[in-house]
């Protein structure tokens, strides 16, 4: 299977058409406080004039089921990513609501514990991936900044017994993501901060340059393993 190319942070039709026509996979859309944060009436106007075949995932902080299931029914969202502790109940909520037609996403934050936090996800079946992420003091996400992935690879990543898919984020940008996909090779990558012109604004080239170096490394991955 190929790659999984996630561009997330759009707040525009033109940046998620542009994310889209680069040969992205899905399109992430912030719904929690923060400089990239979207209304669900925004992407409710964007999703129509998006193409079908490409995701639209929803991503939520400290949201609860009723929030998520409401932005997910006025967006026409196909999937959504809890980038916050959710527990099996909210994924478990979805997952009956909406069937396995939604991608469930968890995100977990790369540090001390992460191997502890991941086996004990391993039975909950309803999650369908693992966005692996660093995080700051103030910032939960679209930090711009890389976590250790040497350290990833030889723990999380390279831990066969870990059933889920793993995405990895945090710090990726046209000139590192390469590497990471080498070290980490991993199901997805995810970008925020490393294709911005400035925050809320995409940068063109760099959109297509990660999406065009991740599909080549990917390639190249797969043949060298």
């Amino acid at each position: 299977m190929s790659l999984w190319i996630k561009i997330c942070g759009n707040t525009s039709l033109e940046d998620a058409m542009l994310a889209s026509k680069a040969g992205a996979d899905a399109l992430g859309f912030v719904f929690a406080p923060g400089p990239r944060r979207v209304t669900p009436e925004q992407v409710a106007e964007f999703v129509p004039r998006l193409p079908d075949s490409i995701e639209k995932i929803g991503v939520f902080v400290d949201a609860t089921f009723e929030e998520i299931e409401g932005i997910v029914r006025a967006c026409n969202l196909t999937g959504i990513q809890l980038q916050f502790a959710a527990g099996a109940e909210i994924p478990s909520q979805l997952r009956h609501t909406f069937g396995s037609s939604l991608r469930i996403l968890q995100t977990l934050h790369f540090g001390p514990g992460i191997v502890a936090k991941a086996a004990a996800l391993a039975l909950d079946r309803n999650i369908d991936a693992l966005l692996v992420d660093s995080r700051t003091a103030t910032a939960v996400g679209g930090t711009g900044i890389a976590f250790d992935w040497h350290a990833a690879a030889s723990t999380l990543f390279g831990n066969p017994d870990c059933p889920h898919k793993l995405v990895a984020a945090g710090g990726l940008n046209p000139e590192n993501v390469s590497e990471a996909i080498a070290v980490l090779k991993p199901w997805g990558v995810d970008v925020v901060t490393g294709v911005e012109l400035a925050p809320r604004h995409k940068d063109p080239a760099k959109v297509r340059a990660f999406v065009a170096l991740a599909q080549t490394a990917s390639m190249v991955s797969k043949r060298e393993s």
